[in-house]
């Protein structure tokens, strides 16, 4: 499937922490993702490139969330024609870990 060519870097837990770092899709623009895993809730999110504001901007309204909520919501949005964005990609890396 287009997109699915993201490969997870960084998946380990220290202190209840469980941090992720992610290498996404080559057709968005971003090329890292970071974040935190905390009770099933989405902490610390920060993207490497990308729209900065707007990637800012969701790592902000995304903190504390749970992870199904992220997944239900970033699933799916696309960046024009690509079939997938930075926030997709998000969601994509997140379903697929086991939490």
């Amino acid at each position: 499937m287009i997109g699915d060519d993201y490969k997870i870097i960084k998946d380990e837990t220290k202190d209840g922490v469980r941090h992720i770092t992610a290498v996404p899709s080559k057709i968005v623009c971003s090329t890292k993702i970071d974040f935190d895993i905390i009770d099933n809730k989405i902490s610390n999110l920060v993207y490497t490139r990308g729209c900065n504001g707007n990637l800012k901007a969701m790592g902000r309204l995304l903190e504390g969330m749970p992870l199904q909520y992220v997944v239900s919501t970033l699933y799916s949005v696309h960046c024009h024609d690509k079939g997938t964005s930075c926030s997709d990609q998000l969601a994509r890396i997140i379903k697929s870990l086991q939490f």
